[in-house]
């Protein structure tokens, strides 16, 4: 296949998948369950599901030797997966995932300091900006509760940056893998604090359409689709969730965010967009010409 039909083929199933990943915040509020006993379901299913691929199929091909890999990156990204929900539960829909959008400046920066990976000059403008974004954010949550979620959407961030890095840093772990960890290191950190057997029909199915279908479609789609795109043109791609998944949920709930939320992350997601932008041209500028 030539090189712009897999392009085509790629932003296909990528954005394919960011649909998909958008209705996550939904799915939590529509679930009604506690963070803790949503948190344990989601990743027990997410575990089961993503295992029975690895089963099915790529289980042969996963290199299973750094184990101390798996574990940290698994344990990381499950951190990452117990902290959304607790979010979604005490702020705003767009401030958590407005907030999580600064995950891959978090990852810039472990990048720098851990694997000594040098970072251009547009990235420190845009951590600049959003940082300065972020801070306004927290300052419209006037509530104790709303900053208690807008500072674990802040947390999951950093995770998600630290888990990007490590990922980055150890190539050869089976992404599939990973994440099929991170679903049982999320089910056994909100063990203690569920009650799982109390939820009622409905919101177990919302639960198992989270757990079983929408996060690993979501995961497998991008994962194969970046194999055919640049870094920027995902990064680029992911904004669609950011945009998507507080309207869903104010079609749902009605949920309108502050207006501080608004003008921040028109602003961030802007950075965002110009970021990517400019890494994408420089991406396509080294490569050769048959294959722009």
């Amino acid at each position: 296949m030539s090189a712009p039909s897999l392009h085509v083929r790629g932003l296909a199933i990528v954005t394919a998948g960011v649909f998909i990943l958008s209705f996550d915040a939904l799915l939590v509020r529509l679930a009604a369950a506690t963070p803790a006993d949503f948190g344990f379901w989601r990743g027990m299913f997410i575990c089961m599901s993503l295992l029975a691929l690895l089963v099915a199929g790529d289980l042969g091909r996963v290199n299973v030797r750094p184990v101390g890999g798996y574990l940290l990156a698994g344990t990381v990204a499950g951190i990452g997966l117990v902290l959304f929900p607790f979010s979604i539960m005490n702020t705003h829909t767009a401030n958590t995932v407005v907030i999580l959008t600064s995950a891959p400046f978090f990852a810039a920066i472990f990048s720098r300091v851990f694997l000594a990976e040098p970072i251009a000059r547009r990235t420190w403008i845009a951590i600049g900006i959003v940082m300065v974004g972020l801070a306004a954010i927290f300052a419209g949550s006037v509530s104790t509760t709303g900053r208690i979620g807008d500072a674990l959407a802040l947390a999951a961030a950093i995770t998600f940056g630290v888990n990007m890095t490590l990922l980055r840093s150890m190539r050869e772990l089976s992404r599939t893998a990973v994440t099929c960890l991170s679903g049982f290191v999320a089910c056994l950190l909100c063990a203690h604090f569920a009650d799982p057997l109390t939820l009622s029909a409905a919101t177990m199915g919302y639960i198992a359409v989270a757990g079983f279908v929408q996060m690993p479609a979501a995961m497998v789609m991008i994962s194969v689709g970046t194999r055919f795109l640049p870094a920027p043109e995902v990064s680029l791609l992911i904004l669609i969730e950011t945009l998507l998944a507080p309207v869903w949920v104010y079609l749902v709930f009605a949920e309108r965010p502050a207006a501080a939320t608004v003008y921040a992350g028109t602003v961030i997601l802007v950075t965002l967009l110009v970021h990517s932008w400019l890494g994408l041209r420089a991406e396509r500028a080294r490569r050769p010409a048959a294959l722009r």
